[in-house]
């Protein structure tokens, strides 16, 4: 072999070396795989540049009905941990995917599975769970991602468990944990003094995905389109709630960009209101980015509404 084509072969080895080099990098990144954005964004900052982070739902999607790609079963084999909701919010699609995934590290029970919900109270527990009930809140509602009091409980959950399975960078995630917390406090203070107008404003959504929200910001939730959670309105309930709305003085429609606008709208022209369309998860609509971003978006929206629509108090 000459000269000019061992260096070429040496040129070409020290490439393809350079390249493995560039994926053994990739690799060794801890790769976890969420539910949803808002647990993405959380777990992006509590796992900072050791990990990467993939969530199998968008942000416009309904999240208790997403579809179940073949895409996600990959990733999800993949996966050395996976960061759910809980409280059955994905029963419809998780399941069957991680039985397809075969990787029993992220299976229930086993330390790759960080359910986010177990330091959270639910809320609107039933005490009856016959199918007239609803279909999809059946150990409690488990919206509680829109309480950013409940996302301190995520973050918390979430470096705990990526602790547990990566014990070697504990100290990393307990400080990435900390700061992320300082960031939450500061804003909730800000949120807080936000939100003092919308204290006592009444509203309805169509799904029941605001109760954590309205708790936490002083808001009077008056009902849902649905009948209950993930049931269909029936004529007779439209017509109660309008007339509830009329005489209660309800102005906020809530629309959830999943769904439809005709039904909203239609209640929002007979009591004379407003409807509003609030993201309820991490990208739901393009401003909203962040987790942070999240709260902001929806507390900014609301506001304006209820000031436009002459509900909103003063601070």
């Amino acid at each position: 072999m000459n000269q000019r084509w061992r260096r070429r072969l040496w040129a070409l080895i020290l490439v393809l070396v350079s390249g493995l080099n560039v994926t053994a990098g990739a690799e060794e990144k801890i790769y976890v795989v969420t539910t949803l954005p808002d647990l993405a964004d959380i777990a992006a900052r509590i796992g900072g540049d050791l990990v990467t982070v993939e969530s199998l739902a968008k942000g416009i999607e309904d999240p208790h009905g997403i579809p179940m790609k073949p895409s996600f079963v990959p990733k999800l084999n993949r996966a050395q941990v996976v960061v759910l909701m809980g409280l059955e919010y994905e029963h419809s699609w998780l399941p069957g995917l991680l039985f397809e995934a075969r990787n029993q590290k992220i299976l229930k029970g086993q330390s790759g599975y960080i359910d986010v919900s177990v330091r959270v109270t639910p809320k609107e527990v039933p005490t009856d769970l016959s199918r007239a009930k609803g279909e999809l809140h059946p150990f409690g509602n488990p919206h509680f991602n829109l309480d950013p009091e409940d996302g301190r409980l995520i973050a918390q959950t979430i470096a705990e468990g990526l602790s547990a399975n990566f014990p070697q960078h504990r100290k990393k995630f307990e400080t990435n944990l900390k700061d992320f917390l300082v960031q939450l406090d500061a804003k909730i203070r800000e949120w807080e003094v936000m939100a003092r107008p919308l204290k006592g404003v009444k509203f309805i959504s169509y799904h029941a995905d605001f109760t954590y929200f309205a708790d936490r910001f002083g808001l009077d939730y008056v009902g849902t389109i649905e009948f209950k959670p993930g049931i269909e309105p029936t004529a007779a309930h439209l017509v109660e709630l309008m007339q509830n709305m009329k005489t209660g003085g309800v102005k906020i429609v809530l629309r959830e960009p999943h769904f439809g606008e005709k039904v909203p709208n239609q209640i929002a022209n007979e009591v004379g209101g407003l409807v509003v369309k609030l993201p309820i998860m991490v990208g739901g609509v393009p401003e909203v980015k962040t987790y942070f971003d999240l709260i902001e978006y929806n507390l900014r929206t609301l506001l304006k509404a209820a000031q436009a629509a002459g509900v909103a108090g003063k601070v």
